[in-house]
């Protein structure tokens, strides 16, 4: 083989590499999108569940102090994330600058009670859990009343349900199409190749001898593709953080990670697997047939 024609050869296996990795990278963009949605909606899903508030009203004739130490009591208990605790005068001078005037100059004292704000663990904030608690709560004999916005928390619950559901659903069918996006483009540079592989064949190499070159080449573009498309996925979520920094109370940085090695093994294997299929198909056809695709 001539030195132009084997330099030409090695410029069309190139052009193929590099279409190759530009396609799975494009591919491996939507499956990492798919991860990173997913698992931002799983943390959007705690976020507003923990952010929903239980209020624990405690009675008129109980002190401050009396309360505070409930309150620290309360705070043990294994479905309570966090706890505000408001004193009487805290809630009066909280509802004089709602109102604009202080309730306490008409009404000869102060109206208020000491209170306590809860804010549940995502896996207790919803309705059957919510009845034991406020049935616990009110086990304490100076609380005097549980509220919460049950119709709320019922709609929140039931609306995350759905919106799960959906990305579960969109998760799979994307999956699906994405693995069959890269299994074409696989198959379609191997087809370019497929005279090479049965002459290799018929000189007697062993299919495994035949496999470990494209397998090897798989593998690197792979993880071609896989660095490519984190990097433009590291581009999206920085371009994110900059316009709404409180992103990162969902956009952790177990997401990122997650989602990085996740498309680098997305990347490795479906390459690896798509070539090898690939490899075998040709390698069982007929050289006849080789002449007729």
């Amino acid at each position: 083989m001539s030195t132009k024609k084997r330099r030409k050869n090695n410029n069309g296996r190139g052009l193929q590499a590099v279409t190759l990795c530009i396609s799975t990278s494009l591919v491996l963009i939507l499956l990492g999108l798919v991860v990173f949605i997913g698992l931002t909606a799983h943390n959007l899903t705690g976020y507003v569940k923990e952010n929903l508030t239980v209020t624990v009203m405690f009675g008129e004739d109980v002190s401050n102090h009396d309360a505070a130490v409930i309150c620290r009591r309360i705070q043990t208990r294994p479905y309570v994330l966090s706890l505000e605790y408001i004193t009487r005068d805290q809630a009066l001078k909280e509802q004089t600058a709602a109102l604009g005037t202080d309730p306490s100059e008409f009404l000869g004292g102060n109206p208020f009670v000491p209170s306590a704000e809860l804010h549940l663990r995502a896996s207790c904030a919803n309705a059957d859990s919510l009845r034991w608690i406020a049935k616990d709560l009110k086990g304490y004999r100076q609380v005097a009343e549980v509220s919460y916005q049950k119709d709320l928390m019922e709609s929140v619950n039931r609306n995350l349900q759905k919106v799960m559901l959906v990305m579960m659903v969109i998760a799979v069918l994307l999956t699906l199409v994405s693995f069959s996006l890269i299994n074409n483009t696989v198959k379609l540079s191997i087809y370019a190749r497929r005279f090479t592989i049965n002459t290799m064949k018929l000189v007697g190499a062993s299919w495994g001898f035949i496999r470990r070159p494209f397998l090897g080449l798989a593998v690197l573009e792979g993880l071609v593709a896989g660095i490519i498309a984190d990097l433009v996925l590291a581009g999206g979520v920085y371009a994110l953080y900059t316009y709404e920094k409180d992103i990162t109370a969902v956009v952790t940085w177990e997401v990122l990670a997650i989602t990085g090695a996740a498309v680098l093994l997305f990347g490795l294997l479906i390459s690896t697997v798509c070539t090898f299929v690939s490899v075998t198909h040709f390698l069982r056809m007929p050289t006849k047939r080789l002449y007729k695709i």
